[in-house]
């Protein structure tokens, strides 16, 4: 009896593990092909090379809060343009610089309030940005950034950041390769 018990745990905890695979196979389809051209960037490949919160890349931190930003969208019914949400998400960082190690151009002083006009700036040169997509970008760190988002997508966008970063911050999301990049750069 408790084999079959046993089993049939085990079986319900694999139908779990593939819907949840499934779940996210699909957002990273969503993510793929609505940013193609920044996906394929040599800058946002960059992001990679640069640590976020705790252990964490830039680039890992972004597509987490592009896929967040996507399942709280859809877990609310909150009615969006998905790709503006998506591209908007994976730009909300894009300041390129490591904020850790200040340099004597660039002491990254006050980086909360500061880096999101940077990655505007950045995004922009790169970029053909719709109005919305300049939004998230530039009022992701509401409420450092004193005026608040414009349209639902940045602040669906906020919200999912400060959710990632919390956890990310506090070792909760674990970063993939973010420690071994750092000790090839020191």
């Amino acid at each position: 009896m408790k084999m079959n018990e046993h089993r049939q745990r085990s079986e319900r905890k694999a139908k779990i593990w593939k819907k949840k695979l499934e779940r996210y196979r699909t957002i990273q389809r969503q993510i793929e092909k609505s940013a193609p051209d920044i996906l394929s960037s040599r800058n946002f490949r960059r992001t990679k090379e640069h640590i976020q919160h705790g252990n964490m890349t830039v680039n890992n931190h972004v597509m987490n809060v592009a896929r967040y930003s996507l399942a709280l969208s859809e877990s609310l019914h909150i009615r969006c343009n998905r790709r503006e949400l998506i591209r908007g998400a994976l730009l909300h960082d894009y300041f390129l610089y490591d904020w850790h190690t200040p340099d004597e151009k660039n002491p990254h002083k006050l980086h909360g309030f500061y880096h999101p006009g940077t990655a505007l700036r950045n995004a922009v040169k790169e970029y053909r940005l719709s109005n919305r997509e300049k939004d998230i970008i530039r009022k992701h760190m509401w409420p450092l950034t004193v005026v608040p988002p414009m349209c639902r997508e940045a602040w669906i966008v906020t919200a999912a950041d400060k959710w990632c970063s919390l956890m990310e911050t506090l070792h909760l999301h674990r970063g993939h390769g973010a420690i071994l990049q750092k000790l090839r750069n020191d």
